[in-house]
């Protein structure tokens, strides 16, 4: 049997972990359609710019999205395309 290293199979319940929140569940499925600001983000959505930050500080930190300055805007986008494919399989899954 393989054994795994503890810390990396607690990261990978932290990173999934991460997909058991509704908001960033919808965060994430806004950004599939490419990088956008705060404002935006709390437009497409009906939330709060606030609300939007705070989930957005957890997704970059987590590694799930990336951000750009443009002067004093801060544009996010997902963070490469494994998060993409999680997401799409994951719907997928859940449409069978």
């Amino acid at each position: 049997m393989k054994t795994y290293d503890e810390d990396k199979m607690e990261d990978l319940a932290l990173f999934y972990k991460v997909f058991a929140d509704v908001t960033r569940i919808r965060i994430l499925f806004v950004l599939l359609e490419g990088e956008l600001c705060v404002r935006d983000l709390a437009d497409a959505l009906s939330m709060t710019q606030s609300a939007i930050s705070h989930q957005l500080r957890f997704l970059k930190q987590m590694k799930l999205v990336k951000n750009r300055r443009d002067g004093k805007t801060v544009f996010y986008s997902l963070a490469d395309g494994h998060i993409q494919n999680i997401i799409s399989q994951g719907m997928e899954h859940i449409l069978e």
